[in-house]
Order: structure tokens, then C-alpha cells, then sequence
């Protein structure tokens, strides 16, 4: 098992450069991932019953005792990507079925990703978690609806096929891992999950196959590279947005908002479940399989903002001497945490 761990880790650490690779060779070896697109809905539900049987019943309640900060979070990822979505198509003057790749992506829930980006950050990562649940579970009733909202006035969004492919490939997947992690309980399946990170991430690889698969030199048409540059902003507005949010709402609430919770809130409105955004468009959009080319980029983008965001606000912190619980990033506050420590060291000795 402790191999299987470090393969994992390993597979983790390298994973973009794998998708990379992976993309390159399957757009000159089609044949190596085409025949997966009938499957690309089951490979995802495979990844999200792996997500449920993480969770427990516990991870529910968690949303429950820190309602404010969760539901806010996740208001605010359902507003912020998929309005930046449409902006952005209007600025960059795409139409077509391409714009509404770029919205799909942008209603999406927020990526698994975040989680990993949340703790290498040293940010809130149960809040982190806790959006990212509520917005997946969210995600079969919005996603039909922002996409009829927003993208309507390209193409007839077929909403009821997003809702129940939705369904099919989230909700009930997650709900079945829920279920199974309540039978079997935590013991039995910590056997299994530090194979849930290579299942999920081989299954991630073989859609993102697909889709360049599927494409093939329809990706370096002048129409299609323009989605990259937009994929780019649409995730760094993602950030910014979701930061600055987040440091609003610590005016209005700072015992909630505080900055390992900002942090959180970046990351988790930032980046998008972009696997989903890919398979509901190989499956809602079968005819135009270039629907889901911006969500294939966005799965290599935000990868490699996410790692850099993550390693640069670890770095900042330290150089600054910012404590992971501070109020609101205040420089020097580890120094002062320290020392109050050191001061109550003594008196607690005195004591006894």
C-alpha cells in the first residue's frame, strides 16, 4: 500500500505535465482515446463515487455548522464564473458553439483541485471542502439553468439532457460513495482510497483524450486557440474576483472571513470542475464536440495557475511573517502569535 501511495503522490505531483503529454499524443494518435467517448459519463461518475466514498455524513454536517461562509462561497462561484464567462465571449467576440463551451465550463461547480491548492496555500481547507460539496451537489439544478440563462442566445440549450446527464453522472455517483463509506465505515475504506487518486486521475486523462480525440485539427483553428487566452483570463479573473469578494465579506462578517477562509473562497470560485464541464458536452453536445475544447484547457490551466497561486501565497506569507489564522493577512502576525505563545509558556510552568 505504501507504494501505491507514493505512486500516487508522484502521479499527483506531475499530473499536468501527464495531461500535457497525453493531449500531444492522442491529437496524433486519435485512436488511442476515441473509442472512449461513448464512456467519458461513466469515467467521471467512477471519479465522483470516488469523492463520495470520501465523505462521510460528518462532511454534511460541517456545511451545516458554518452555514454563512459555505453557502456564501458557493453563491459567489455560481455569480462570479459564469458572468465572467459571458463577458469574456462578448470581449473576445466568440459565438457559436465555442462560446458555449466557455459558459459550460464557467457554470460548472468548483474543481476538486482546489482542495489540494487550498492546503498547499495553508487556507481553510474543511471550508474549501464544504463548498466544493454543495456546489457539486448543486450543480444538476444550475447548470441547466445559468446555461439556459446565459447561453440561449447562441443555441438551444438542451437543458433537460444537462439535467439529467447531471444527475446521472453526479449526484447519484456521490450519493452511492456516501452511502457505501455509512456501510462499510471509515476503517474498510481507507483500504481503498489512496487508490481513489490514480483511478480519478487516469479516468480525467482518458476524457481529456477524448475530447482532443475527437477535435483533432479543429483545436488549432483560429476560432478554437482563441478559447485559450480566454480560458487564461476566465480562471485569473476567477481568483481575483473570488479574493476580493471574499475580502468584502470580512468587513461585513470578520469572524468568518478571515484570511485562511479567503484564501479558501479564491481558490474554490477560481477553478472549475472542468472534467464535468468536458463530459456533459461530449454527452448534452454530441454533435459538436468542440464544446468541450474549453474545458479540456481549462483542466491544463488551472492545474498550473492553481500550483503557482499556492506556492506564491506560501512563499509571501513566510517572507512577511503572516500566520495561516490570521485576522486579515497582517504582516508580522506569526512573530506576535510566537511570542504570546512564549509569553504563556512561563506563566503556565509558574502555575504548576
Amino acid at each position: 500500500m505504501e507504494k501505491v501511495k507514493a505512486f500516487s503522490a508522484w502521479l499527483t505531483k506531475w499530473f499536468t505535465l501527464f495531461v500535457v503529454v497525453w493531449a500531444v499524443f492522442n491529437y496524433f494518435v486519435p485512436a488511442t482515446s476515441i473509442w472512449a467517448k461513448s464512456y467519458t459519463n461513466y469515467l467521471l461518475s467512477i471519479v465522483l463515487f470516488g469523492m463520495g466514498l470520501t465523505l462521510s455524513l460528518d462532511d454534511f454536517k460541517r456545511i451545516l455548522t458554518q452555514p454563512l461562509m459555505v453557502i456564501v462561497g458557493t453563491v459567489a462561484h455560481f455569480i462570479i464564473m459564469p458572468l465572467v464567462a459571458v463577458a469574456l465571449c462578448a470581449i473576445f467576440h466568440l459565438d457559436g458553439m465555442l462560446a458555449v463551451g466557455v459558459i459550460l465550463v464557467g457554470c460548472c461547480p468548483s474543481g476538486t483541485s482546489s482542495n489540494v491548492m487550498s492546503f498547499l496555500s495553508r487556507g481553510d481547507v474543511a471550508l474549501d471542502v464544504s463548498i466544493g460539496i454543495l456546489s457539486t451537489v448543486c450543480a444538476p439544478f444550475m447548470i441547466p439553468l445559468l446555461m439556459q440563462l446565459l447561453a440561449s442566445r447562441y443555441v438551444a440549450i438542451p437543458w433537460q439532457s444537462l439535467f439529467l446527464n447531471a444527475v446521472k453522472i453526479v449526484l447519484i455517483p456521490v450519493a452511492l460513495g456516501v452511502i457505501c463509506h455509512t456501510i462499510f465505515g471509515q476503517k474498510r475504506i481507507s483500504k481503498v482510497t489512496p487508490v481513489l487518486p490514480i483511478v480519478s486521475q487516469v479516468a480525467i486523462l482518458l476524457i481529456i483524450g477524448v475530447v482532443v480525440a475527437a477535435n483533432g485539427p479543429k483545436l488549432f483553428q483560429a476560432a478554437s486557440l482563441m478559447a485559450i487566452p480566454v480560458v487564461i483570463l476566465h480562471n485569473l479573473c476567477g481568483y481575483g474576483l473570488g479574493f476580493g469578494f471574499s475580502k468584502l465579506m470580512y468587513k461585513v462578517y470578520p469572524k468568518g472571513f478571515r484570511y485562511a477562509q479567503q484564501k479558501a473562497i479564491t481558490f474554490e470560485v477560481g477553478m472549475q470542475d472542468s472534467a464535468l464541464g468536458a463530459t456533459l458536452a461530449l454527452t448534452s453536445f454530441a454533435a459538436d464536440p468542440i464544446v468541450a475544447v474549453p474545458s479540456t484547457f481549462f483542466s491544463v490551466w488551472h492545474n498550473i495557475s492553481g500550483s503557482v497561486l499556492s506556492s506564491w501565497w506560501r512563499n509571501h506569507d513566510d517572507r512577511h511573517n503572516i500566520h495561516p489564522d490570521s485576522d486579515n493577512g497582517e504582516k508580522g502576525s506569526a512573530l506576535t502569535a510566537g511570542a504570546a505563545a512564549e509569553a504563556k509558556e512561563p506563566a503556565a510552568a509558574k502555575a504548576e
